[in-house]
């Protein structure tokens, strides 16, 4: 059997892989690089354009964010617009909205004055807008009839910009990346229709085996590949102390152009998952997006099938401290309707009007007319549990047991995130092999003021 060895195998076609493959053809002096894809082509899951909200996560008007987490985001997300600058994608994968993180009622306006102060240091760009300056911008969001005759009854203000890139087709991106990569002087293959089926440590190389029986090796590993991270670990014996609950989000779309930019509302700090937001999709001729909404399902992947499912059952490594962490989340009466609301959500003949009771916060004068389910949009995110802690863990989660391999989970914001996670791998990467990396060129490239 012909054996293929590279320096580095990198499990995952997704952003979050081909932003690794990118980064170390690009910065490093790796000879080889490789990435494995189960699938046809790049990005066909959660990096695919319909998949997600095709936010650059910044955390400006994220405001689950804290003020440190939006230090972070705020690096890797400016990451993802000089990479787009760089090859020339504004306006052709890239774009420029107005976003707005929205406070309804007096409490979340409270809400909205106090963290703009907190946060106008860090994005000096951001301005807060009072309810007459949202009718020129946004005037869905004031008016509470079609007509636009009468205001909405409760107080609303926003914080937002106009002037920044704010939206990516992380899916278009995807492709950019590994296109890019492959135009370096060195060795940076790509195979497609390869699943990765099994990993192993051989001497001081990794090997590899697909599930058609091809054969890879590697003198260092990362597995990029969303809750199959996960899957693959556990198979190697690492990582036992995780679980993974899969969360779909879905979409509704309306028939027509309803708002001018990204709208995003006052977190629930009870609510370990995003608000309802509104956006303008790029893919879909600016018809406006709403969502995500919430479900769990017992799958790894979604509208994929095969054997997803039973991936999923040994992912979530269920026992009596996942079952202690989910009694803990259902407990709460906020949590555990949250939960019902968003099944209710995927119910044919009566989730339209139910979701649109919680749309109108945005727009009050949304009807069920206005909308469809976005049939085919959402994608699967991977929500580690630790059983050790037993709580919930959010944001990324990664496993490197210091023996030339890593495993990468990434629930959002994975996508934004994507050249600033690697980043962080290839430091171990580099330092596993003794391998150089031009921090100088990436630094110069790909961050600002640095």
């Amino acid at each position: 059997m012909n054996t293929k060895h590279y320096d580095v195998v990198i499990v995952g076609g997704g952003i979050s892989g081909a932003a690794l493959f990118y980064e170390i053809a690009r910065y490093t002096d790796a000879k080889s690089v490789c990435m494995l894809e189960k699938y046809e082509d790049l990005a066909t899951l959660n990096s695919k354009g319909t998949s997600n909200s095709q936010t650059i996560h910044v955390g400006d008007i994220e405001t689950n964010y804290t003020l440190e987490k939006a230090k972070i985001t705020k690096r890797t997300a400016k990451m993802i617009e000089k990479f787009n600058l760089m090859r020339g994608l504004q306006d052709k994968i890239m774009f420029a909205h107005q976003k707005m993180a929205l406070g309804v009622g007096e409490k979340e306006v409270d809400f909205i004055k106090n963290r703009y102060e907190e946060f106008k240091e860090l994005f000096p760009y951001l301005e807060l807008w009072d309810k007459e300056k949202l009718r020129e911008l946004e005037p869905k969001l004031v008016y509470a009839d079609k007509e636009q005759t009468q205001d909405r009854p409760e107080p609303i203000l926003a914080m937002g910009t106009q002037s920044e890139y704010t939206t990516v087709d992380f899916g278009a991106m995807t492709k950019e990346l590994a296109k890019a990569a492959q135009e370096e002087e060195k060795t940076t293959d790509i195979f497609f229709n390869a699943e990765v089926d099994e990993i192993e440590k051989v001497g001081d190389k990794y090997k590899l085996t697909t599930t058609s029986g091809s054969v890879f090796t590697a003198n260092f590993v990362v597995v990029n590949a969303g809750a199959h991270s996960l899957y693959l670990a556990h198979k190697m014996g690492h990582g036992k102390h995780m679980g993974s609950l899969s969360m779909a989000g879905s979409f509704y779309i309306t028939n027509g152009e309803y708002l001018n930019g990204k709208v995003y509302m006052v977190q629930n700090p009870k609510l370990p998952f995003a608000a309802l937001h509104g956006d303008p999709d790029i893919l879909c001729d600016g018809k406006t997006r709403f969502g995500p909404t919430a479900l769990a399902l017992l799958v790894l992947e979604r509208y994929k099938g095969g054997k997803s499912f039973f991936q999923c059952l040994k992912t979530m490594n269920f026992d009596g401290n996942i079952l202690k962490i989910f009694w803990d989340l259902l407990k709460d009466s906020d949590i555990r309707n949250y939960v019902f609301k968003n099944f209710l959500f995927e119910v044919p003949g009566i989730n339209k009007g139910l979701f649109v009771k919680d749309a109108r916060k945005i727009v009050p004068s949304l009807s069920t007319e206005d909308i469809e389910y976005a049939k085919g949009f959402g994608g699967v995110r991977p929500q580690v549990l630790n059983k050790e802690q037993q709580k919930l863990m959010l944001g990324e989660a990664s496993i490197n047991p210091g023996d030339g391999i890593i495993f990468n989970m990434t629930p959002s914001p994975g996508a934004t995130s994507c050249l600033g996670n690697a980043e962080r791998d290839i430091k171990t990467v580099c330092e596993y092999l003794n391998l150089s990396f031009d921090e100088e060129r990436f630094k110069a490239e790909l961050t600002e003021d640095e």
